[in-house]
């Protein structure tokens, strides 16, 4: 045996020596040498400073007055450069908590800052020592946990990303053991994440809301207030104190992500008001200069809400749906696009906020409805919007009942061609053909059981959420977001090359496999939920304290 390796031997049995009397002291106080001698030896050979990292946190509560020289020692094992001793270091952590709580939030500061080791081994480490002191004391531990998952002018956004991946990977899916007495603690993590929203991507606050919804707290039966603080956190989001910025897509986006983010709480009683006036005052206005990705999102979101609205919000919100109406349902030969999917989500949206409040669409439309109150204005004419919106309103059936007629068709072939198919190539593209056709029948379907009740005098508003609207059923999303037909117009030239889904109104246009074909094909091509799947799935960046956009860490 070597002269170090008996010295080794040597420091191990001083060790336990001093352990041994520790263990046999009634007042271990008393033991102060002891407890100095395991301290000495933590600065010795590795597998003393490994022995040593059980021993010093086991008997710490006994030594208040050496406490500091203690826990010193202990932190010098964790910077130690061997892995085995950092490791066992790292184990004891918890130790010091078990009788001193107090310190709790010292120890987790530490570990937080371990979470940044690249080490495999030492990561499991700090992990376990983690959930350790979490199911110790669930309230101070993840207190002192979720001051790292916040923002502040010294945050180290490194070692936030690990906090963040730990609350989600290790601590969120053990809510139902860590969260106890349930109801108290899930308030205060409720309110701790609050605390954490200052300033996140949106791929971290979707993150944040997956886990409020799934507590009981916010379940099923929870009253409609709990609804309205989810959506008031959603609401703090979406920036809905901004002056709205066209140019600012971050912001566009964020709100859009929001809005689709607090569709299910509107449906459990939350008010939406709030949203809907920040859309009618900044949105609406300019949506014409909106990216046409934003619109079709938009629009379906604003087709989602329209259910849930109040006959006041309708009463507000209407004008501008009827003015979209009027520029999206062309009038005869205008050459103008009608894009068919942005028809069916205004057609939805009108039906369900003109069923609130339909006296309202007597001078918007030219309607005649009675309800007795002085908003019917049956005393003016409004013949001539009546008689515009009807022609509009022919005009989108004939366009529609010719595209069905042509997606008919080509739902026929893409059928034999995927009997023809032999690679597995051909198969999918010939596959996403048929989704986006079948997406595309059901978006004229939609439109004409909106529109043929709308040609009465007085039309039957449809009230209820019993026709599906298109998207809601896609398998997935697909490339595209748009489907638009020309009138009177010719076929674009670079149809065949992929970049273009007019589709010709004029008889006898597309007539023929090969072309007809190609022509439904771009009609309803890529029609996918809100442009980047359900739920709300826009990217957004850290707003960087402030307005300050797009500056995220990893993005929705």
């Amino acid at each position: 045996m070597s002269e170090n390796q008996s010295e080794e031997v040597q420091q191990i049995e001083k060790l336990y020596e001093f352990s041994e009397r520790l263990n046999a002291s009634k007042d271990k106080s008393q033991n102060v040498e002891d407890y100095e001698g395991i301290i000495k030896m933590s600065k010795t050979s590795m597998k003393a400073k490994q022995l040593a990292s059980q021993l010093i946190p086991r008997y710490f509560k006994f030594f208040p007055s050496l406490s500091t020289e203690a826990f010193d020692a202990h932190m010098d094992c964790i910077d130690d450069g061997d892995l085995g001793v950092r490791v066992q270091a790292i184990r004891g952590l918890p130790l010091f908590c078990k009788d001193t709580p107090e310190i709790i939030s010292k120890i987790v500061d530490v570990l937080v800052q371990l979470l940044n080791t690249e080490e495999p081994v030492e990561r499991d480490a700090v992990h376990k020592a983690l959930m350790s002191l979490i199911r110790q004391d669930p309230k101070a531990s993840s207190t002192a946990l979720f001051t790292h998952a916040g923002v502040t002018p010294t945050t180290d956004d490194q070692i936030r990303e690990k906090v963040l991946s730990f609350i989600r990977e290790k601590v969120f899916p053990l809510k139902g053991e860590l969260l106890k007495p349930q109801e108290e603690m899930e308030r205060h993590i409720t309110d701790l994440i609050k605390q954490s929203l200052e300033d996140v991507t949106g791929g971290e606050f979707k993150m944040f809301m997956d886990f409020l919804t799934s507590l009981s707290i916010f379940g099923g039966k929870a009253p409609q207030e709990r609804m309205q603080e989810l959506v008031e956190i959603i609401e703090g989001q979406a920036d809905l104190n901004a002056q709205f910025e066209v140019s600012d897509t971050d912001h566009i986006d964020r709100l859009i992500s929001c809005l689709q983010l607090a569709l299910p709480f509107f449906a459990r009683g939350a008010p939406s008001s709030r949203f809907l006036s920040y859309l009618n005052q900044h949105i609406m206005p300019v949506f014409d200069k909106l990216p046409e990705e934003r619109k079709l999102d938009l629009l379906k979101a604003l087709a989602d809400i329209s259910p849930y609205t109040t006959a006041q919000e309708a009463r507000q919100l209407l004008p501008s749906i009827v003015q979209l109406l009027k520029i999206y349902m062309p009038a005869r030969k205008t050459g103008e696009e009608m894009n068919f999917t942005y028809v069916e989500c205004l057609l939805y949206a009108f039906h369900h906020l003109a069923h609130k409040v339909p006296n309202a669409t007597n001078s918007l439309c030219g309607y005649k409805i009675v309800t007795g109150q002085p908003s019917d204005r049956l005393g003016e004419d409004f013949s001539e919007l009546n008689k515009d919106f009807t022609e509009r309103l022919t005009v989108v059936e004939d366009l529609t009942k010719a595209t069905l007629k042509k997606l008919t068709q080509g739902m026929t072939e893409h059928n034999k061609a995927m009997s023809a198919a032999k690679t597995d190539e051909e198969k999918a593209s010939i596959k996403t053909k048929k989704q986006n056709t079948t997406t595309g029948l059901r978006t004229c379907n939609n439109i004409l059981a909106m529109t043929k009740p709308l040609h009465a005098k007085t039309p039957p508003f449809i009230g209820d959420t019993n026709l599906n609207l298109s998207w809601k059923e896609a398998t997935k999303p697909l490339a595209s977001t748009t489907t638009k037909t020309t009138i009177g117009g010719k076929r674009p030239a670079n149809s065949n090359n992929g970049s273009g889904n007019n589709v010709s109104a004029k008889k006898g246009r597309g007539s023929g496999g090969a072309m007809q074909s190609q022509l439904v094909n771009k009609a309803f091509e890529g029609i996918s939920s809100y442009g980047a799947g359900r739920g709300g799935n826009r990217n957004w960046g850290r707003r960087g304290g402030g307005r300050g956009r797009g500056q995220g860490r990893g993005h929705w």
